[in-house]
């Protein structure tokens, strides 16, 4: 399995003084995991002090906004065509829906997608421009934990020369050639293996299949639940985008894989 998939981080400069987070388990929303970032001091720095005032929603920075808006300014800028003739590529912004995706094609048969993810830094949180599923709560900012779960998976292995990783990349193949599995995210994925390291402590490669065998079961039992509690944020539940339909769907095709591994193929 290669990976097809990547995301760009880039980092937005905001004035530290004029915005502020809000826990989204402290708005009516109640969605932990999430912010809202609100301007401040507008008596003192009205509107247009900032260059982010122009993405401003009802008080609040908006997060389609600002991916909006820096999509503009990648378009106008750059020439991807030009940059895939100059390596040999073929670079083109990925089909709509995706925003601010560019694919690249540097194979006849494969094809790189990657997502530019706009990010913000208050303080001591990293939020990025990934709004929540549901549209009602899409002025919400995603708390950014992807690059902490990544770090501590390849520390772990690193530590024991594990199979962790390995197991997750085996996750990742299994939900790729399943369309029943497509709502499955990586965050979700390596978070199950990291609860499971928490409770084994042999990763060595002759218990793969036994470890990969526990996760797989111990995912059907957060999916039974409802919940996945974040590894780095246990407040913060990885299935609260998921509709009650689709938590369903998973669960049944996962718990079926027990008796007829055949459906994971």
């Amino acid at each position: 399995v290669t990976a097809d998939h990547i995301q760009l981080i880039v980092p937005l400069m905001l004035e530290q003084n004029l915005w502020s987070c809000i826990p989204g388990e402290d708005t009516i929303m109640n969605i932990p995991g999430f912010y809202l970032v609100r301007r401040e001091n507008p008596e003192y720095f009205p509107r247009g002090s900032s260059y982010w005032d122009r993405c401003v929603v009802g008080g609040y920075l908006s997060p389609k906004a600002v991916a909006e808006t820096f999509e503009k300014v990648v378009a106008g800028s750059i020439n991807w065509p030009a940059i895939g003739t100059l390596l040999d590529y073929v670079i083109r912004p990925a089909a709509p829906p995706a925003d601010l995706t560019l694919e690249v094609q540097y194979d006849p048969e494969r094809h790189l997608f990657i997502d530019f993810l706009p990010s913000l830094t208050l303080g001591d949180i990293t939020l990025v421009a990934k709004p929540h599923r549901l549209a009602r709560n899409d002025n919400l900012w995603r708390l950014s934990l992807r690059p902490a779960e990544t770090a501590r998976l390849r520390a772990l292995d690193q530590r024991d020369s594990g199979c962790r990783c390995l197991c997750l990349k085996i996750f990742k193949a299994v939900c790729k050639s399943n369309p029943a599995l497509a709502h499955l995210t990586a965050s979700q994925l390596t978070n199950v293996i990291l609860h499971l390291a928490q409770e084994e402590p042999d990763w060595s490669q002759d218990v793969l299949a036994d470890r990969f065998l526990q996760a797989l079961k111990g995912l059907i039992r957060y999916l039974e639940a409802g919940v996945l509690p974040s590894a780095l944020n246990p407040k913060v539940n990885l299935f609260s985008e998921l509709t009650p339909e689709e938590v369903d769907e998973l669960g049944y095709t996962l718990y079926s894989s027990l008796s007829e591994p055949e459906v994971l193929l």
